[in-house]
């Protein structure tokens, strides 16, 4: 038996929607594993995310084309996805190599389905790390001058396209993509903020929290988008603290939930799990 399929969707809540999908799937020779549903009452948007076993082992195109009249009837967003194909991922990364590390200890133990295709970076720190897991290192460090910016993202680019990312996953890399990148990746670009947005933006937020004494820190996990740090957010993790804890102490801490939260962000986009919802998105644990 083929592996599962995963279908996502959203449109406009009407009547009929869970019907005319669980009728589909019946028809098509399929069992429905796993599925959850969600109604935005502000947006009037339903969402759903079913797992089903292929059992009639029709190509997934086929399913593709069979959908098409549903689709169109009820104006979805649809989406088949193959859970035997991970998607294939660029981690972008500088100096600290935190979440890094994290990302590729939980890719070779099993628990983060994407098939990582290289690890890019301004920096040649971390190409130690990137050799012993036998991953390509991409040094494209930003050129002085005016045009150093844009002959380094058109690298970028050719780099992503070339190695047919699904998805590009910037574990602390301390460079903000333009807003032409950033349209070129809606909905595929995760970024992993050191705070816990949408406060203390920008740089050193750990020393912006210190000066206001605050007493909850975090982290954010959120797709890029033109705007710094105000991308939907697909995960956040928080822990106390008090007067006493200094910023060097607050940022060892720091790196534990950005390295978390990466790491579980990455994971629910990987295994289909998020869909965007506007300017937020809707998250099926």
């Amino acid at each position: 038996m083929s592996a599962p399929l995963i279908l996502t969707l959203s449109c406009v809540d009407k009547i009929g929607i869970v019907a005319a999908v669980s009728g589909f799937l019946a028809r098509q020779g399929c069992n429905i594993l796993e599925s959850a549903q969600y109604f935005d009452p502000a947006t009037r948007l339903f969402f759903l995310r079913t797992v089903f076993a292929n059992e009639r082992g029709a190509a997934q195109a086929e399913l593709e084309h069979a959908f098409a009249p549903i689709k169109a009837e009820f104006a979805m967003n649809a989406a088949f996805h193959d859970t035997a194909a991970p998607l294939r991922a660029l981690l972008f990364v500088s100096k600290f190599d935190h979440c890094l590390q994290e990302l590729l200890y939980q890719q070779r133990a099993g628990s983060l389905k994407i098939h990582v295709a290289g690890i890019v970076s301004n920096h040649p720190d971390a190409q130690p790390l990137a050799d012993f897991y036998r991953i390509p290192y991409h040094y494209l460090p930003l050129s002085p001058g005016a045009g150093g910016k844009a002959e380094q993202e058109q690298k970028i680019w050719q780099l992503i396209e070339g190695e047919r990312a699904d998805l590009v996953v910037l574990a602390r890399y301390m460079q903000i993509f333009s807003d032409t990148l950033c349209a070129k990746l809606p909905g595929r670009a995760i970024n992993i903020h050191h705070s816990f947005l949408p406060s203390f933006k920008g740089a050193k937020p750990y020393h912006q929290a210190h000066q206001r004494g605050v007493k909850i820190m975090g982290a954010t996990a959120h797709y890029i988008t033109a705007e710094l740090d105000e991308g939907p957010i697909i995960e956040q993790e928080i822990t106390r603290i008090n007067h006493a804890h200094t910023p060097e102490e607050m940022m060892e801490m720091g790196r534990s939930l950005e390295s978390l939260v990466l790491f579980r962000a990455v994971k629910y986009h990987a295994e289909h799990r998020v869909v965007l919802n506007g300017a937020k998105t809707v998250v099926f644990r």
